[in-house]
C-alpha cells in the first residue's frame, strides 16, 4: 500500500495543476516541431532526396503533415482524461469522447491527402471513408456538446447524505493513486507502440508483437482496453459510496460506452462510424436518464443513499 504522503508527492510530480499547464506548453511546442518535422520529410521525399517505399503513403501529399501535430494533441487530451479522473467522473468520460472524436477529424487529414476525386465518388472506398468521417466529427461534436450540458446540469448531492468523511476521503486518494498508476503505464505503452510501429514501417519484413489494423489504432486499442478495466474498478469501488440504482446504472453505462468505443478499432467503414456515435449517443442517454433520476431524489433516494462525490 503507497503512503499517503509518497502518494501526495508523485500525485503533485504528476498531475497537479502547475504540471497540467507545463505539460499544456511542451505538448505544444512538440505539435509544431512534429508538423515542421513531417513536412519537411514530405519535401525531401517529393525531391527525391529521401528515398521511401511505395506503401509510405504519409510522406506523399504535405496535407498528411496535419496529422502528425493532431497526434500530440491527442496524447495530451490523454494526459488530460487521467487529471480528471480524481475530480469528476462526468469530465473523465467525457474526456474519452474528445480523445475518439480527435481520432477521427486526424483521421480526416490523412484521408484528405489520398483522396480521388472522381465522378464515381461513392464507388471509391477512400472516398466513402472520407464521408462517413465528416458527417461522424460533426454528429459527434453536437453530441459531445450534449454530454458536457448534461454534466453540467446534474444537481449537486445533498450534503446531509454524505458518508462517513473517511469513507469519502479513502475513495477519492484511491482514484487518486489509481491516476498515479495510470501515468506511467501508458507512457510504457505509448513508448512500446511507437518503436514497435517504427521498427514495422523501417522494415515491413520485421515480425510484431502488435497486430496494428492500421496507423490510426496504434496504441489507442490497447488504452482504451485499460479505460474499460479502470471503469470497471471505478465501477466496484462506487459501492462503498452509494447503491442507488440510478448511479450503479450510469456507472455500468459508462462502460458500456467505453466498450463500444473500444470495439470500434476492430472495425472499419461504416460499422466503425456507427460503433463510436452509438458509444457517445448511449453515454449521453445514460446521463440524461440519471439526471431525471436526480431531479426526483425525493422519490427514489431512500436511508441507505450516501454522497456521490462524482457528480
Amino acid at each position: 500500500m503507497i503512503s499517503s504522503s509518497l502518494l501526495d508527492r508523485a500525485y503533485e510530480l504528476l498531475l497537479s495543476t502547475r504540471v497540467r499547464q507545463r505539460a499544456e506548453r511542451s505538448i505544444l511546442g512538440v505539435a509544431i516541431l512534429g508538423f515542421l518535422v513531417h513536412l519537411l520529410l514530405i519535401v525531401l521525399a517529393d525531391i527525391g532526396v529521401l528515398t521511401v517505399g511505395a506503401d509510405s503513403k504519409m510522406l506523399s501529399n504535405p496535407i498528411l503533415a496535419t496529422y502528425t501535430p493532431f497526434s500530440f494533441i491527442i496524447v495530451y487530451e490523454v494526459y488530460m482524461l487521467v487529471y480528471y479522473l480524481p475530480r469528476s467522473i462526468t469530465t473523465y468520460i467525457s474526456k474519452q469522447y474528445e480523445i475518439i472524436t480527435l481520432i477521427i477529424i486526424r483521421r480526416l487529414f490523412k484521408d484528405l491527402g489520398n483522396l480521388e476525386i472522381t465522378s464515381n465518388w461513392f464507388d471509391v472506398r477512400g472516398d466513402l471513408q472520407f464521408t462517413y468521417d465528416l458527417v461522424a466529427s460533426l454528429v459527434l461534436f453536437y453530441l459531445l456538446y450534449l454530454f458536457m450540458l448534461k454534466g453540467k446540469q446534474a444537481l449537486p448531492e445533498r450534503i446531509e447524505t454524505s458518508p462517513q468523511p473517511a469513507v469519502l476521503a479513502r475513495f477519492i486518494r484511491f482514484k487518486k493513486g489509481l491516476s498515479v498508476l495510470l501515468i506511467p503505464i501508458l507512457f510504457i505503452l505509448a513508448v512500446y507502440t511507437l518503436v514497435t510501429w517504427s521498427l514495422g514501417a523501417i522494415s515491413p519484413s520485421t515480425a510484431t508483437p502488435l497486430p496494428f489494423k492500421n496507423i490510426n489504432s496504434i496504441f489507442f486499442d490497447q488504452f482504451f482496453t485499460i479505460l474499460i478495466m479502470v471503469d470497471v474498478i471505478l465501477l466496484l469501488f462506487s459501492f462503498f459510496l452509494t447503491k442507488q440504482f440510478h448511479k450503479v446504472m450510469r456507472n455500468s453505462g459508462f462502460i458500456v460506452s467505453t466498450i463500444l468505443i473500444r470495439l470500434s478499432f476492430s472495425t472499419e467503414g461504416l460499422i466503425n462510424v456507427i460503433l463510436i456515435v452509438s458509444s457517445v449517443l448511449f453515454g449521453l442517454l445514460i446521463l440524461s436518464i440519471h439526471n431525471l433520476y436526480q431531479r426526483k431524489s425525493e422519490v427514489f433516494d431512500n436511508d441507505e443513499s450516501v454522497y456521490d462525490p462524482a457528480k
